[in-house]
Parts: C-alpha cells; sequence; structure tokens
C-alpha cells in the first residue's frame, strides 16, 4: 500500500499519461499508476541500462582481443619451439665443423712432416682444411643467426604471455562488472511487481467503473475506444507488439445499445438472461459486458479475428500480462483487465 500511495502522489503532481480525473474511480487510478510505473522505467534503471549495454559491447570486444592474444600466444611458443630446435641443430654442426677443421688442420700438419716430403699430399691437405675452415665459417654465420632467432622468439613469447594474461585480465574485469550490473538492474526493474499489483486490483477496477461509467470516460488509441484509464497501458502494447512485428487492432468499447445488438446478431436465446456460452458467438449479458467500460478489446491482427493458433496470439500470451491485459480463454481475441 505504501508503494501505491507514493505512485498515487507522484501520478497525480506528474500529471503522466494514462493519469485520470478527479473523477475516474480511485481503484482505476490506482491502476492507471501503477502500469504505467511498471511500464516507465526509473532514470536510474534507465542510466544503469545504457552503462550495462556498452559494457556489454566492450565485454565483447574484449572476449575477441582474449581469442586473438591466445592465438598469437600459440604462435609464439611454437615459434620458439622451432627457434630451439634450430638453434641447437645450428650449434651442433657448428661444433661438428669445428671438428672437421681440427682433422683437417692435423692432417696437414702430419703431411708436412712425412719424409719423404710429397708435394701433393701437402696441397690436398692444405685444399681440406680451407674447405673445412670455409665450412666452420659458415655455419658460425649460421649458429649466430639461429641464436639472434632464438632470443627473439624468447622475448615475443615473453610478450605474448603478458599480453594474453592482460587480455584475460581485462575480460575478466568486464565480465565482472556486467555480471554485478545485470544483478543491480534485475534490483530496479520493478515492473513485475507493479503490474501484479496493477492486476489484483483489476476487479476492484470493472466494479467501480461500472458504478460510475459514462461514455466521457474513453479515449481512442489508433482508431481502438478505451476507458482513458487503460489507455496508456495499451496504447504501449500496441506500439511494442508493431515493433516485434504484429499489428494489433480490433473493437474496444461498445455502447449498451450496440451490445444488446449483437446479442440478437448472435442468436442469443434470450437478450437479457441467456448465458453467453449459449449464443453462436459468445456475447455477454447487457449490462455484463467489459466492451461497455471500455475495459476489454477484441483483438484483430490483418483483418482478421485472432486465433489461438495465430501469432498475434502468441505474442499476447506471452507479453500482454506485462500491460495489464488478460485472454478469456474461451475467446481467443477477447483481452480485458480482469480476464472475464
Amino acid at each position: 500500500m505504501a508503494i501505491t500511495a507514493v505512485l498515487m502522489t507522484c501520478l497525480a503532481v506528474a500529471g503522466l499519461p494514462g493519469s485520470a480525473s478527479a473523477q475516474v474511480p480511485t481503484a482505476a487510478s490506482r491502476w492507471s499508476s501503477l502500469m504505467y510505473h511498471s511500464l516507465t522505467p526509473t532514470p536510474a534503471y534507465v542510466q544503469l541500462r545504457t552503462r550495462l549495454a556498452s559494457q556489454r559491447v566492450t565485454l565483447k570486444a574484449r572476449a575477441g582481443r582474449v581469442t586473438t592474444r591466445k592465438a598469437a600466444h600459440v604462435a609464439a611458443q611454437t615459434a620458439m619451439t622451432n627457434a630451439v630446435t634450430a638453434d641447437a641443430g645450428t650449434r651442433t654442426r657448428y661444433a661438428m665443423a669445428r671438428e672437421a677443421l681440427l682433422s683437417a688442420r692435423y692432417r696437414l700438419t702430419v703431411a708436412g712432416q712425412q719424409r719423404p716430403r710429397s708435394g701433393a699430399a701437402v696441397t690436398e691437405a692444405n685444399m681440406a682444411v680451407t674447405a673445412a675452415a670455409k665450412t666452420a665459417g659458415i655455419r658460425r654465420g649460421q649458429a649466430r643467426e639461429a641464436a639472434a632467432a632464438l632470443k627473439a622468439a624468447q622475448t615475443a613469447a615473453a610478450t605474448a604471455t603478458v599480453e594474453v594474461d592482460k587480455a584475460v585480465a581485462d575480460w575478466q574485469t568486464s565480465q565482472t562488472a556486467v555480471q554485478a550490473n545485470q544483478r543491480k538492474l534485475i534490483a530496479l526493474d520493478k515492473s513485475a511487481e507493479l503490474a501484479a499489483q496493477a492486476a489484483a486490483t483489476s476487479r476492484d477496477v470493472v466494479t467501480d467503473v461500472r458504478a460510475r461509467f459514462a461514455a466521457a470516460d474513453t479515449t481512442t488509441v489508433n482508431g481502438i475506444t478505451v476507458h482513458r484509464s487503460v489507455a496508456f497501458a495499451f496504447r504501449r502494447m500496441l506500439a511494442d507488439a508493431k515493433s516485434d512485428g504484429i499489428a494489433l487492432s480490433g473493437g474496444g468499447f461498445r455502447t449498451r445499445k450496440r451490445q444488446i445488438e449483437l446479442r440478437k446478431i448472435n442468436g442469443c436465446p434470450d437478450v437479457y438472461t441467456a448465458p453467453a456460452s449459449s449464443c453462436r458467438v459468445p456475447t455477454a449479458i447487457p449490462g455484463r459486458s467489459l466492451h461497455e467500460l471500455g475495459l476489454a478489446v477484441d483483438i484483430t491482427s490483418g483483418g482478421r479475428t485472432i486465433a489461438a493458433d495465430s501469432a498475434a496470439f502468441r505474442w499476447l500470451s506471452t507479453h500482454a500480462h506485462k500491460y495489464g491485459y488478460v485472454n478469456l480463454p474461451s475467446e481467443p481475441w477477447h483481452w480485458s483487465i480482469s480476464g472475464s
């Protein structure tokens, strides 16, 4: 009751859409106020939702960065492994080349000391030393290049490790912020609570409106005449359905005279006493229909009365309660604030 009192005060002061004049019954004003606040996020909620949307964009970007950094880290580790193997191979080949050079020099010394001295043997040994020295020089250069490549690969791998760790940490920070603000947003969202309070007053609204209804209490929403206390919520329902690709229309308020005409048209056994179910098309007894108060609408979509297997009915079944509308189970097209 405290929440309702505050909402009623705010509504009266601010003159918000859907508010009723002093002539509208208290229950209808309360319902209208509750539904307005249920469907109108507070500034704090809007601000947090905007911040959360931005944080989700950041989270997505950081998740992508983690993927990229992890791939770069794997590539850097592979490159370093290859560099270690290459370095070991060139070191081995350089060591072997040095051994071969030492052996060639030894054979040159032996050839020079042999007696009688063989010039051909000495020449051949000299050529072998020259070739071994050349090979050793090449192997030394390759070893130096491999060592430099290994050092660069180690540096790149270390950098990749730092970058992937930072990317993961940034993603975790964003995820924590998103989760925290999601919880805050849920806590700030009072729409379901307020809509439930409105639903609990719906029968009182019907009783109070019926006791003092006048055609002047109605207004037109997208060509559909409804009681002005439900106009804001009904307008929002039509707009939100349209944004989801569902075009809704229908017939709302009708006079008692028209209700009597429909009873006759629909073949009710007795206009004033026969139950609605006895008519060819269920039609309430005059004076009992919520259409006569502008609190019910027979929904159409695409120019046709909706059926239980229609997209419009499925949408309404999922969403209509958020706008204060309930279906009469026996009539898929009939929606009112009390379900009767």
